[in-house]
């Protein structure tokens, strides 16, 4: 049985994303075990339009897998499309 543990991470967001939310970047309390679960707390709290499988993460400076383990003090960059023209 596992006890869910708060943590504080900051979450920086960028294009899209960053429109949708209204800033750049945010330090936010959570229970989300993973990278997958904070963007879906995030989608839902925020109405994101973007779906996580069109989106890169990177978790601490590296690009991440979904399933990565969220810690205290992490830094996680949600990195959507970028149109170019």
């Amino acid at each position: 049985m596992s006890t869910s543990t708060i943590k504080t991470v900051r979450v920086d967001y960028f294009a899209l994303l960053k429109e949708q939310r209204g800033l750049a970047s945010e330090s936010l309390q959570t229970e989300c075990s993973t990278v997958l679960e904070l963007y879906e707390e995030l989608q839902k709290r925020y109405g994101f339009s973007l779906r996580h499988t069109s989106i890169a993460v990177a978790l601490n400076d590296e690009f991440a897998d979904w399933s990565r383990v969220l810690c205290e003090s992490d830094k996680i960059v949600f990195i959507p499309p970028v149109a170019g023209g």
